[in-house]
């Protein structure tokens, strides 16, 4: 379990995959301060590393990452941690597009295809 601090690449998100789930790493995204936390068997453990190092709760969003798969395959937007029906979401995604937008450049700033 870790706060990403340098970008990492296809194939070491691959690695951290191989450690749970095989083919997809568990992460959670800091949208205010652009963090990326990865590589846990839970969703609320990287909301937890998160919190616990100054993020809020309302910024926190999970996500699974797919490094196998291309384009839009690559992130799904499914976690019990999305679930913030105080901010209009009720669903395990995430329903504001403009979210979904910011969680993408994120991932994207700190995972290099």
């Amino acid at each position: 379990m870790q706060i990403i601090t340098e970008p990492i690449t296809l194939n070491g998100l691959q690695i951290l995959a191989n450690h749970l789930f095989e083919n997809m790493v568990k992460a959670v995204v800091d949208v205010d301060k652009e963090l990326l936390a990865v590589d846990a068997e839970l969703h609320s453990d990287l909301e937890a590393l998160l919190l616990e190092s100054g993020s809020r709760q309302k910024a926190l969003w999970g996500i699974n990452l797919y490094p196998a798969l291309p384009g839009d395959d690559f992130i799904e937007f499914d976690s019990m941690i999305n679930l913030k029906p105080s901010l209009g979401n009720r669903t395990r995604g995430v329903e504001d597009p403009s979210v979904r937008l910011r969680i993408v450049n994120i991932v994207k700033k700190w995972v290099k295809t």
